[in-house]
């Protein structure tokens, strides 16, 4: 009958909007997608929230058995729930357009995802360049790909936003630290000068929720912090407007 795709926000149970809400108590199916992001909440708390059941679809469902909830849209009401917003990851998008193939009809109700709530940071959205993400090393695996993206970004005089990674079946969550550690490892095998002890960068935790935490300083200095909960990011800025540096010296 009808997918709804519903950003969830990034923090509480609250975060939904009443369009999304309203969408969700109509619904007979509830899924919530489980491993690109996280809430500061439980599941219990989200269905006290909206007064239905909800099931939690991993990786794999969502990947390889995303027939499952789109065949039953064919016929009923079904919700899917993103942390974020909708479209916050291409894996949604391939949901829309299976949908799509499907001939089911879909409606999108939006939210604020990590790249609008990062404006808090007071660097201006339209100057940061490309997004890059930080995955764990392991042995083999030392991707140089964010160090590039951020070198890219300097030379361009564009902010950079370095999103942490997330393994939620490990309960591994990527800390402000964890980031700057790695960075800093990639440099010292490069010897580029691009992230360097005294480069200045911005880390953030929890944005979106009540006790977010931002800080501003080297990445020495802030290697040596505890951000706390997650979830984590950071920002390498670009070439500074006076306004911009006003608002870094706030979380200094």
């Amino acid at each position: 009958m009808v997918l709804y795709l519903i950003g969830l926000g990034l923090s509480s149970a609250k975060d939904v909007t009443l369009k999304g809400l309203e969408a969700v108590k109509k619904c007979d199916s509830v899924y919530l997608e489980d491993y690109t992001s996280k809430l500061n909440c439980t599941v219990s708390e989200l269905e006290k929230q909206y007064g239905k059941k909800i099931i939690l679809a991993d990786r794999e469902m969502v990947e390889k058995k995303a027939d499952e909830i789109l065949d039953k849209a064919k016929d009923a009401k079904v919700a899917f729930l993103v942390v974020g917003d909708v479209f916050s990851a291409t894996t949604h998008a391939d949901v829309y357009m299976r949908a799509k193939e499907k001939n089911i009809e879909i409606r999108i109700i939006h939210n604020t995802s990590i790249l609008t709530a990062v404006g808090i940071v007071g660097l201006e959205l339209y100057k940061y360049g490309k997004t890059t993400s930080m995955p764990f090393f392991e042995k083999g695996f030392e991707p140089e790909t964010p160090y590039d993206v951020i070198k890219m970004n300097q030379k361009n005089g564009l902010h950079t936003l370095v999103l942490l990674d997330i393994k939620k079946d490990l309960n591994r969550l990527m800390t402000v630290n964890q980031a700057i550690e790695q960075l800093l490892l990639i440099d010292d095998r490069k010897k580029e000068g691009v992230f360097t002890p005294d480069l200045k960068i911005v880390g953030c935790a929890r944005l979106g929720s009540d006790d977010f935490l931002i800080k501003y300083g080297t990445a020495k200095e802030l290697n040596e912090i505890d951000f706390g909960e997650p979830l984590h990011c950071l920002v390498v800025p670009g070439k500074l407007h006076f306004v911009e540096e006003a608002m870094l010296g706030l979380w200094k």
